[in-house]
């Protein structure tokens, strides 16, 4: 989206089951790009073949309904709607605004719903971008860096590169609707030079930038990773930390500029968590995990990156015809991310970066045939990026690199 953080977060005194309050819905189950390195659909898990390639009125119509119903059962303030894909604008904008304009009527007078679409941007036109403005939908787009050479992975089905259109309509959303420009969102390429990257995407005009790790685990790691086989215990040892480094570069970018260019998501959550406070992304902290995806059949299932794992990894066996939101919430895969600490690897509840880090992403911590109780795959990158900004953190306070939060002890950032 970048992807839309939770807009509000559960009391402080709240136990679980934590009420979900981002609705990732699958307006659309193709795309209209093969991105080689897809996770989703050049990974293992290929339940997408079995399913409608768009959602019908139907299952759009009950999701409403059951949003609705979760918002007013548990009185939450605010919503958020994220329509996602494959391509969701395959879809087309009309049903996406009729959709949108579906949910706000439904939901309680009390419920606020920020609506965002993430999209590869070759479809954007200037009707189409005027559409969604109107209909007050927030557009993400995602990219591997601002300029050509950074997007040879992104490629349609007969191998043809994408940059040309998707730069077309990413600039047409700066233009023509800025106020429904939600960002760019990029998966982080060590191999592409930091500085380029970063500085290109400035160029499109991005009011935030999203940096995700690439989807990858013990058993299939990420690229350039080479994790030791065994147990990955103590995992952050000493090993090579290329996604960390890489990340360190950019934030000295970004923090070290005389105005901000634009918001990085990342960035920002990493100095609330170091700071102690709320944070609204599964990568870092440990606030409660609070998305649920609704495919286009109807079914509900967690969030995509599970796929990565292995085959059904994301499946809960529900769907919106025979169950609300509030049967997902029992469900075992969605109790374990809302447990916090307790569902942590042993290392990573006795680590001092614990509240800071949270354990990394899920997806990102399981073994085949040992499960997710793991520390991250990225957990070198994860320590190398989180000192590096808590190095910063300390220098702008005027505390030096001697109080670091990472390393004052027993408590650790909190």
């Amino acid at each position: 989206m970048p992807r839309s953080a939770c807009p509000s977060r559960p009391p402080a005194d709240a136990g679980p089951p934590y009420p979900f309050r981002q609705f990732i819905v699958k307006a659309h189950g193709r795309c209209n790009l093969a991105c080689r390195y897809c996770y989703l659909y050049e990974g293992p898990d290929t339940g997408w073949r079995d399913r409608p390639a768009g959602a019908s009125d139907a299952v759009l119509a009950l999701t409403a309904d059951r949003i609705a119903e979760h918002a007013a059962a548990h009185r939450l303030p605010a919503v958020s709607l994220v329509l996602h894909g494959g391509e969701p604008l395959l879809a087309g904008t009309d049903r996406l605004a009729a959709f949108a304009g579906l949910v706000r009527r439904r939901v309680p007078a009390h419920t606020r719903v920020r609506v965002t679409l993430q999209t590869n941007a070759t479809l954007l036109t200037a009707a189409r971008v005027r559409d969604l403005a109107r209909a007050r939908i927030a557009v993400g787009v995602s990219l591997d860096g601002g300029r050509a050479r950074h997007n040879t992975a992104r490629v349609d089905h007969a191998g043809r590169p994408s940059w040309p259109a998707a730069v077309r309509g990413t600039r047409l959303l700066a233009e023509l609707a800025p106020e429904a420009y939600a960002g760019i969102l990029l998966v982080v390429d060590p191999a592409q030079d930091p500085a380029e990257v970063y500085t290109s995407l400035l160029r499109l005009r991005p009011p935030a930038v999203d940096l995700l790790l690439p989807h990858g685990n013990w058993s299939t790691p990420p690229p350039g990773l080479h994790p030791p086989p065994g147990p990955p215990a103590r995992a952050g040892a000493g090993a090579p930390a290329p996604y960390g480094d890489w990340l360190a570069a950019v934030f000295d970018l970004w923090w070290g500029a005389g105005r901000r260019q634009t918001r990085v998501r990342l960035f920002e959550e990493a100095v609330a968590a170091l700071l102690g406070l709320p944070t609204g992304t599964e990568s870092l902290g440990l606030d409660p995990f609070t998305a649920v995806v609704v495919e286009t059949d109807g079914s509900l299932e967690q969030v995509d990156s599970l796929k990565s794992a292995y085959p059904g990894a994301a499946a809960t066996g529900l769907t919106l015809a025979e169950n609300s939101f509030d049967d997902a919430l029992t469900h075992p895969g969605v109790a374990a991310r809302q447990s916090g600490p307790a569902a942590l690897a042993a290392d990573c509840r006795a680590c001092p970066l614990l509240h800071a880090c949270g354990g990394g992403h899920y997806a990102h911590r399981h073994r085949a045939g040992a499960g997710f109780g793991h520390p991250s795959v990225y957990c070198a990158d994860q320590q190398r990026f989180l000192h590096h900004v808590a190095a910063a953190l300390a220098r702008a306070t005027g505390t030096g690199p001697a109080r670091d939060p990472t390393t004052a002890g027993e408590g650790g950032t909190r």
